[in-house]
């Protein structure tokens, strides 16, 4: 008899029916966890943002950067094992419950917790509940996005970007990757960084590509290649600004968004891509990252909120350069660059047309011709002579897109080209004869070839400046 059982216990032993196994934990994101409902065995991995030990209970709030709340880790106290400080990174395996609490839905009722990476509170650079100024942050890169502030940046300009993406290609643009190594510099955009193989340095006079290399101002020209066989492309990828400037609005190294549509018949078409992108991204990131958005409207920019609402429920308005400058003029504020036709609208008076307009986003339209680069299409329109070109201004900035049609007559290209290069042979001339008289003031001139671009479509381009990359020290 007791053979017979144990023979049967081997049988079962032996058998390959399934085991009723104890269901493995979900892995969950913070976020995911949050929205999640009660009764859901877990596993979350973060880092420790505050501890709380009690007798018999140990509270954690445990963050992985999904999100700017936290996730409330209730454990029995015999859990401490006196490695869980601020700053560590764990790994916490429990069920979901309901919380007690009105601060939060759910909380995590710990089964298990595992340091993974242990952490010296009292020689950490970041100090538990101290809000810690951005000069200070900026010497620890490695730690900074930890932070409410800058996670909160991060978290809105990834989902900004893919707002962007998603805008273009639900609107039928096909995306295009342009060099950033590139051997033009876009017309004059802007001054350029030459780059170079160490082993120049070292003596070698060659061109690593034969000819010299720039970090690309802007994916321009590529675009306009493109747009020969696709009727609507853009790029968005790093610029690069050799401007020695230090103001955030010259940065050596941005993210701009360019576009290239073709067969445009007006500036009517311009504008609406333009206002559709800017509302689009800015309802979704307003709509998919509240909390961030509020402790930008907190803490970094306060009395935003109601001012980007007002942009979104308004239409844009329309004025004309020469309608600008009219305001401008009448103006009470004293400018410090007076406003004349014909010269550049500078940030002041960009910033005080938005404000005289309501505060609403303004298109400026065309400008003078000699403002705008010699591809801009004529409008033909007597004494003035301006071009088909728009900017639009937003509050708080000043310009945010430019764009314009293109000149797809060639006899006014030809005109356009010729007027160029008499006052490129006029400035020469200058420049020859101040060096004759002082020789002390002559700058090496630049040898860089034009580039000309003489296709016959109307085409846009315009360009998004994103949110202010964060530096390295």
């Amino acid at each position: 008899m007791l053979g017979a059982r144990g023979l049967l216990r081997g049988l079962r032993a032996c058998s390959s029916a399934p085991r009723p196994r104890r269901a493995l934990p979900a892995r969950l994101s913070v976020l995911a966890a949050l929205g999640a409902a009660g009764g859901e065995r877990i596993k979350v991995q973060g880092w420790i943002r505050s501890v709380r030990s009690q007798k018999e209970v140990l509270f954690l709030h445990v963050n992985d950067g999904s999100s700017l709340e936290s996730l409330q880790v209730v454990a029995d106290s015999s859990l401490d094992n006196g490695e869980l400080t601020f700053g560590s990174s764990v790994e916490v395996q429990g069920q979901l419950v309901q919380s007690p609490s009105r601060m939060q839905n759910v909380e995590l009722k710990a089964e298990k917790i595992e340091v993974v990476g242990n952490c010296d509170a009292k020689n950490f650079p970041l100090k538990y509940k101290e809000r810690h100024p951005l000069e200070y942050l900026r010497q620890y890169p490695h730690l900074r996005c930890r932070t409410n502030a800058l996670s909160s940046i991060l978290r809105i300009r990834s989902e900004a970007t893919a707002a962007i993406h998603s805008f273009f290609k639900e609107s039928g643009f096909v995306h295009i990757h342009t060099p950033i190594i590139t051997s033009n510099d876009c017309e004059g955009a802007g001054e350029i960084f030459q780059i170079e193989p160490s082993s120049k340095i070292n003596g070698s006079d060659e061109n690593f590509f034969n000819v010299p290399a720039f970090l690309t101002v802007s994916g321009q020209l590529h675009l306009e290649v493109m747009s020969g066989a696709f009727t609507q492309v853009f790029t968005f990828g790093p610029t690069f600004r050799a401007e020695n400037s230090q103001s955030r609005r010259h940065l050596a190294e941005f993210y701009m968004v360019e576009a290239e549509i073709s067969f445009v018949e007006n500036l009517q078409d311009i504008m609406q891509v333009m206002e559709g992108l800017f509302k689009t991204a800015t309802m979704t990131v307003l709509s998919n990252c509240p909390e961030d958005v509020e402790l930008c409207h907190k803490f970094i920019a306060p009395g935003q909120k109601d001012r980007l609402d007002h942009m979104l429920k308004n239409n844009f308005l329309i004025i004309s350069y020469t309608e600008a400058i009219e305001i401008l003029k009448k103006a009470s504020q004293n400018f410090t660059f007076t406003p004349e036709w014909g010269a550049d609208l500078h940030t002041e008076h960009e910033k005080y047309l938005v404000k005289h307009c309501g505060n609403v986003p303004v298109f400026v339209i065309n400008y003078p011709l000699t403002l705008k680069p010699f591809y801009m299409r004529d409008n033909e329109d007597g004494p003035q002579h301006t071009v088909a070109a728009v900017d639009l201004l937003v509050p708080g900035v000043g310009e945010l897109f430019g764009g314009s049609l293109r000149e797809e007559r060639y006899h006014f290209l030809e005109q356009q080209l010729a007027r160029l290069r008499k006052i490129e042979r006029g400035a020469r001339d200058s420049e020859r004869d101040a060096c004759s008289t002082a020789p002390t003031l002559m700058k090496p001139s630049s040898t860089f070839p034009q580039q000309m671009v003489t296709r016959g479509l109307n085409m846009v381009m315009f360009a998004f400046l994103s949110a202010t990359p964060l530096s390295s020290p």
